[in-house]
């Protein structure tokens, strides 16, 4: 942009914060830019001076500076590249939700020492001014089933499901050794504390500071005593639960040295953590109807499961409960 301009607030965008109105127009706009046009009264809103926390009306006319010093665009073969590779994993689309099969050792968000995350390549898949949105997280070493909301509205929606636990999911997991019984519940608290080299962990604790946290477990295949398949399903979303838990009934995730230790070493297999989201049940953000999707297994677990010859496309029933 080279010239002042003025665009007006649609009447989905209604009730939106300033701030999170340009981060979906102008996305390359750091915040802090922002604030300083706002400051100086480069921008703004309805002819007045606003914050960048201010609430829009639908129409309200948005005074708009030249932008072209200020953002740092992408360059138009960056934004090809990721809007190629989310293609490439993108295994449902409709108007309102993306979902993506995130490869293992890809960051959902920026960090220290992250360049490259599923946060950072969104840009490019911009639409009718409405960049897609994070709704949950997985970890860099986790792959499998990731849900975007495409809207603002379906953002919101699909909060409100993860937040109030109407969300149902079910993890893959390669451990080491034979749980018993091979079907369970694992009721252990959890609490965060200081680990080697200032690492935090996550260690089962019964004392007042830690927090409640349950997981169902079924065996689905055997390999001996060396290894089992294990489907698990999280009733409560605990910072690394699934592994603290596993290492709790001694069955460690395969590849977990954090949690497991020596005997999270398989060998025959990649020495990477074996975790991955397989499916989602939410309330759609449209309808409200139960959606259930399942992304298929990629990278170093679907080599294991090939290697000991496990059900790729393993159906899971889980029992139901009202807790």
């Amino acid at each position: 942009m080279n010239a002042v301009k003025t665009l007006n607030v649609a009447e989905g965008e209604a009730g939106m914060r300033l701030d999170r109105w340009f981060k979906a127009h102008f996305p390359a706009l750091k915040h802090g830019e922002l604030e300083k046009l706002l400051r100086t009264g480069q921008i703004r809103v309805d002819g007045g001076r606003v914050r960048a926390n201010a609430r829009l009306i639908a129409g309200a006319a948005i005074r708009i500076p030249p932008l072209r010093a200020k953002e740092e665009r992408l360059k138009p073969a960056a934004r090809r590249e990721d809007a190629d590779f989310l293609r490439g994993v993108t295994i449902f689309e409709d108007a309102d939700i993306i979902a993506l099969n995130k490869p293992f050792g890809l960051a959902v968000q920026g960090g220290e020492k992250t360049s490259r995350h599923v946060d950072g390549m969104l840009d490019a898949l911009v639409k009718d001014g409405e960049r897609p949105r994070l709704v949950h997280r997985l970890d860099r070493v986790t792959g499998g089933l990731l849900i975007l909301a495409r809207t603002r509205r379906a953002a919101a929606a699909l909060a409100e499901a993860f937040r109030g636990r109407d969300v149902e999911k079910t993890y893959w997991a390669l451990v080491a050794g034979a749980p018993r019984p091979r079907a369970g519940v694992i009721d252990v608290k959890l609490a965060k504390r200081a680990g080697a080299r200032d690492r935090e962990l996550v260690v089962p604790d019964p004392g007042p500071d830690a927090k409640n946290a349950v997981t169902d477990y079924q065996v689905i295949e055997e390999t001996g005593l060396r290894a089992a398949f294990l489907a698990l399903r999280p009733r409560t979303g605990r910072t690394h639960q699934l592994r603290a838990h596993c290492a709790a009934i001694d069955a460690p995730i395969v590849g977990d040295a954090k949690y497991g230790g020596e005997k999270s070493r398989v060998g025959g297999v990649a020495a990477k953590l074996h975790l991955f989201c397989r499916s989602m049940t939410f309330p759609h953000p449209a309808t409200g109807a139960a959606t259930m999707l399942k992304a298929p297994l990629t990278g170093h677990m679907l080599e294991t499961w090939r290697f000991f010859d496990f059900d790729r496309d393993a159906e899971v029933e889980w029992p139901d409960t009202d807790e």
